[in-house]
C-alpha cells in the first residue's frame, strides 16, 4: 500500500517538477504528511464495494478537505495492486490559457518521492488540438499537486498523467478522457472544490445545486461559480452519461464544518463514478434503505400519512439524487408497485415516497392492511438514469437488448410502458418481454412504428421480508 523505500532513477533535477505548496497545504516533513495520510485514510469507511471508474475530490488544505479527499480515495483501495495508471484532471489557478496543459518532466516530487509521469499517456494525447505541452500551468498549481500523497499511499506503484484544465469545452475533455479510458487498469480522478467565499447557508444551498446537476450527469450546466474545477467535471460526467456510468454521493460539506469560520466558506463534495448496473450500495446502505422502505409503511398503517424525511440524516449515499422503483410481494405475488423513471429527488426521499405508494395508492390493489405486514417482502430498485435506445426496427432492437440487465421503456403516442430488469426472471425470452411490455402499454404485441421511442436503463435491485 505504500510507495517503496527505493525511489526509481530519474534522468535530472530537472525533468522534475518539484513540490509548490509542501508546507502550506499538506506537511512538508515526510513523516508528518506520511502519518497525516494514513490517519485520514484509516479514519475512513471501508466500504465492500468494488473499485470505480472514477472519483471526484476536492483540493483544499488537508485541514480543510483531507477528510473527505481521504474518503474519496478509500474508494479506490480494493484496486490498489490493479490500478497502475491515474489520469488526474483538475482546474488552472495560476495561469491563464485555452485547452488543457500535458507537462514535460518525467516526475512529480513529494516529500514521499517521486511520482512517475506517465509519458505513453501524454504521447497518445499529444496530437489533440486541445492538448498542449505547458510545464508553467504546472509549476505552482496546486490542484493536483494535493492529491498525490493520497495516491502515493493507496496504490501500490502507479504511474500518473497530471492535465491542468483552463477553459475548455465538455466534449473536448471527453474526447481526451476516451482516448485515455483505459480498463481496469486506468483510473480517472478529477480535482474540484465547490462554491467559494459564501455564507454557511448560502454555500450549502449552492452546493446542493451542483450536487444534484452532478448526480443527474448535467454536464455543460456547472461554471466556476458552482466547482472551480468546473472545466474537467462537464467532461467526466459527458463521459459518464457515453460510458454508462453512475455517479454515487460520497460526502459533501464545507470549510465552515472543518477548519473555518461561517462567514465566508469553500465547499467540498466528493463523488464515486461506477458503471451502471454494478454494486454501488454497501451492505449497511441497503439495509438503512430497506428499512426507511418498512417504516414509510408502518408510518402509514398508524397514520395515514406519508413520513417526512429529514434528508440531512441520511448517508451521502441516500442524499444522490436518484430514482427507484418499490416493490411489495405477498407470498410471491406483486402487491403494489411505485416508482419513478427520472430523479427528481434524493434517493431516501424516492425510496418513502414510492414504498408509502406502493402500499397505499398503487391503483391495482387495495390499501395495505396491518394484518399482511407479516410475509410481506420489499424490495427496491435503484435506477440508472435512462438513454434513448436507438434502434431501426424491432429486429434491431431485438438484438440491442440485454436480457437479465436492461430495464425498457417504450412509447409511441400517449402510450407508454416500461419494465424493471427484474422482469427478466419471468420474461426471459425477448419476444415474451416485448410482447408483455407492448401489452402494458396498449399497444398490439406486434406494434412498430417510425414514432416508436425506446430507452434504456440498468438497475440495482435487493430486496428482504418486512421483520417481525
Amino acid at each position: 500500500m505504500t510507495q517503496s523505500a527505493t525511489a526509481p532513477h530519474l534522468p535530472g533535477a530537472q525533468e522534475i517538477r518539484e513540490p509548490a505548496v509542501a508546507g502550506a497545504f499538506y506537511p512538508a516533513a515526510p513523516a508528518a504528511l506520511r502519518k497525516q495520510v494514513d490517519e485520514l485514510l484509516a479514519a475512513a469507511p471501508d466500504l465492500d464495494l468494488p473499485a470505480p471508474k472514477a472519483i471526484v475530490a476536492p483540493h483544499a488544505g488537508y485541514i480543510y478537505s483531507g477528510a473527505l479527499a481521504a474518503q474519496a480515495y478509500a474508494r479506490l483501495r480494493p484496486a490498489r495492486d490493479r490500478i497502475r495508471r491515474v489520469i488526474l484532471l483538475g482546474p488552472a489557478h495560476r495561469v491563464a490559457f485555452q485547452g488543457i496543459a500535458v507537462p514535460t518532466v518525467a516526475a512529480f516530487q513529494t516529500p514521499l518521492g517521486p511520482v512517475r509521469v506517465d509519458r505513453e499517456a501524454a504521447a497518445a494525447i499529444a496530437d489533440m488540438p486541445q492538448v498542449h505541452q505547458l510545464d508553467a500551468a504546472h509549476a505552482l498549481e496546486h490542484s493536483l499537486e494535493v492529491h498525490l500523497p493520497f495516491l502515493q499511499r493507496v496504490l501500490d506503484d502507479v504511474a500518473v498523467l497530471p492535465l491542468v484544465v483552463g477553459p475548455t469545452e465538455p466534449l473536448a475533455v471527453a474526447q481526451v478522457l476516451e482516448r485515455l479510458w483505459g480498463g481496469p487498469e486506468t483510473a480517472i480522478v478529477i480535482s474540484s472544490d465547490l462554491s467559494h467565499y459564501h455564507g454557511y447557508d448560502d454555500a450549502r444551498g449552492r452546493d446542493s445545486a451542483t450536487a444534484s446537476r452532478i448526480e443527474a450527469l448535467d454536464f455543460g450546466k456547472i461554471d466556476g461559480h458552482g466547482a472551480c474545477g468546473a472545466y474537467p467535471l462537464n467532461g467526466l460526467l459527458l463521459m459518464a452519461r457515453h460510458r454508462g456510468l453512475c455517479a454515487t454521493r460520497i460526502g459533501l460539506c464545507n470549510s465552515g464544518d472543518t477548519a473555518g469560520d461561517r462567514s465566508r466558506v469553500v465547499g467540498y463534495g466528493a463523488w464515486a463514478f461506477s458503471p451502471c448496473g454494478t454494486r454501488e450500495f454497501a451492505v449497511g446502505q441497503r439495509h438503512a434503505m430497506l428499512d426507511l422502505a418498512v417504516r414509510a409503511i408502518r408510518s402509514g398503517l398508524r397514520s395515514g400519512k406519508r413520513p417526512e424525511v429529514r434528508i440531512e440524516t441520511f448517508s451521502p449515499p441516500l442524499q444522490t439524487l436518484r430514482a427507484c422503483f418499490v416493490t411489495l410481494k405477498k407470498e410471491g405475488r406483486l402487491r403494489g408497485c411505485i416508482g419513478s423513471l427520472a430523479a427528481t429527488r434524493p434517493l431516501a426521499a424516492d425510496i418513502a415516497w414510492n414504498a408509502w405508494s406502493a402500499a397505499f395508492a398503487d391503483p391495482r390493489f387495495p390499501k395495505l392492511t396491518p394484518q399482511e405486514l407479516p410475509g410481506l417482502n420489499v424490495g427496491i430498485s435503484v435506477l440508472s438514469p435512462p438513454h434513448p435506445l436507438h434502434v431501426a426496427d424491432e429486429a434491431d432492437l431485438k438484438a440491442k437488448l440485454r436480457p437479465g440487465v436492461d430495464g425498457l421503456i417504450i412509447a409511441d403516442g400517449d402510450r407508454r410502458a416500461t419494465f424493471l430488469p427484474q422482469v427478466w426472471e419471468d420474461l426471459q425470452d425477448v419476444d415474451t418481454f416485448l410482447a408483455h411490455l407492448k401489452r402494458k402499454a396498449g399497444m398490439a404485441p406486434d406494434h412498430w412504428s417510425d414514432s416508436m421511442q425506446v430507452s434504456r436503463y440498468t438497475a440495482e435491485s435487493f430486496a428482504a421480508p418486512v421483520p417481525g
